[in-house]
């Protein structure tokens, strides 16, 4: 191990022997051979409303309705405005947020409102660049759902509107501004897990009635869906009702399951790591289950090969993603190092270390003083196996600090955990993912110029 890793290792040891919040679980603390757990409570500051921000969101659908429900809890935070291509969709925006509520089928509409600060844009996919694009240049702040945009090619025209309009733009990857990403990289940094040298992450649904089988209302039809809108920038056909409410299941819409899940594994990934992101991407999966008429895998995996840079030593990135899972698996983020690993979610951490510790640690050496252990017998004390890291009693969670972070951008002119550049860059290995698996190809990315290497 290099005198870099050493020194980050005796600072994690350090700072967690320094923490008061520490709490052993066990009947034998440091005695030889046992297993001992840790666990400490992770904490947030409340948050104050100082100005208030007037919002306007732009895609009522399920996702975008949560997403107002939590900017809404943020103190200071007013709705004045909703667009839905489903008239529906507006009249329960007016049921829930109240009667006087500014609704239309025309994002363009809200976009010349004066009074809309920001807004939430959680539009299908193929809607993110341009509806992002043109909020920015009519002076709003835009909070735009993951991914940030629909193919690797929409990226750069992003980045160059906020860059040239100075607004805050958050992308909605929410687990990024969480208690357990940050908690996460501060671990790594100190060397909790010694060094990276492979990811790994796993999302697993079920539903009985199909993965994305979103229901469809019963009165859709061409009179209340504006459907020539809503395909305007894409491939002609009649009206579906299906393309319309289901659209994560066709490519001429959605992003799949590495647009809707890898990116937000990319997203906390590359805030843990510092990572510009991947230099190979390759991906395997099919249909292997719900063949209802979508177009799009319900089993991928996604094979990542990240280079070394200033940042972290190169390591290799697993994904997995199950839609035919009966047991409804589990969702995590596992980062493993050479002394240990990390299993990392919006609340907590868990992090697992090796048992053969050098005898000079001053963590240990400090718990062993407590203890009444002689020095003479440190050389037989062993690490203990495992530490938990908790978000306390109440926290609001990650979604609810990624709005905060966002806001508070607005307020303080500061800067967002996932701007278009970070947002780009954990779309762009998801996108491609998809890109591998329908042309049966490896595909090379240059993460740092966030370019397609063609060969």
């Amino acid at each position: 191990m290099n005198n870099n890793s050493n020194a980050s290792r005796r600072n994690f040891l350090k700072n967690l022997a320094a923490s008061t919040a520490a709490v052993a679980v066990g009947s034998n603390v440091f005695a030889a051979e046992s297993k001992e757990t840790y666990f400490e409570f992770l904490k947030r500051q409340g948050t104050g409303a100082n100005d208030a921000i007037n919002i306007a969101l732009i895609g009522a659908g399920g996702m975008g309705t949560q997403d107002t429900i939590t900017a809404l809890q943020v103190p200071g935070i007013k709705l004045v405005a909703v667009c839905d291509l489903y008239d529906g969709r507006l009249q329960d925006a007016k049921k829930r947020w109240g009667a006087d509520l500014f609704t239309t089928r025309s994002y363009k509409e809200v976009l010349n409102r004066k009074d809309v600060d920001a807004v939430i844009v959680a539009t299908p996919d193929h809607w993110h660049q341009q509806i992002s694009i043109d909020a920015m240049k009519a002076g709003k702040h835009v909070y735009c759902e993951k991914p940030m945009v629909h193919d690797i090619t929409e990226g750069p025209a992003v980045i160059k509107a906020q860059a040239e309009t100075g607004k805050i733009f958050q992308v909605g990857s929410q687990g990024v501004s969480s208690l357990g990403n940050e908690k996460a990289k501060q671990l790594l940094k100190d060397g909790a897990i010694g060094e990276l040298n492979y990811a790994e992450g796993f999302w697993a649904r079920h539903s009985p009635t199909g993965a994305w089988q979103y229901p469809i209302p019963a009165d859709a039809s061409p009179a209340n869906v504006d459907w020539e809108t809503y395909i305007s920038n894409t491939a002609k056909r009649p009206f579906d009702a299906t393309r319309f409410f289901r659209w994560r299941n066709y490519r001429d819409y959605g992003t799949g399951m590495s647009g809707d899940l890898f990116v937000h594994l990319f997203s906390s990934l590359h805030f843990i790591t510092a990572s510009l992101g991947p230099n190979k991407v390759y991906a395997a999966g099919g249909l292997r289950y719900w063949k209802d008429g979508r177009e799009v895998p319900d089993v991928l995996l996604g094979t990542f090969d990240y280079p070394q840079s200033a940042a972290h030593p190169a390591f290799n990135l697993s994904l997995r993603c199950n839609f035919v899972d009966g047991t409804s698996g589990t969702t995590y983020l596992k980062l493993v190092g050479s002394e240990g690993s990390m299993d990392v979610t919006w609340d907590s951490v868990t992090l697992k270390r090796n048992k053969t510790i050098a005898s000079d640690d001053p963590f240990f050496i400090e718990q062993m003083k407590k203890a009444g252990t002689p020095v003479s017998d440190r050389k037989r004390i062993l690490a203990p196996e495992e530490y938990t890291f908790a978000a306390e009693k109440g926290y609001l969670g990650g979604p609810h600090d990624h709005f905060v972070n966002f806001f508070n951008a607005i307020k303080k002119g500061g800067k967002v955990a996932e701007d278009a550049v970070f947002g780009y860059r954990a779309a762009a290995p998801a996108l491609l993912c998809n890109d591998s698996y329908n042309n049966d190809t490896a595909i090379s990315w240059n993460p740092e110029k966030m370019q397609v290497i063609k060969k």
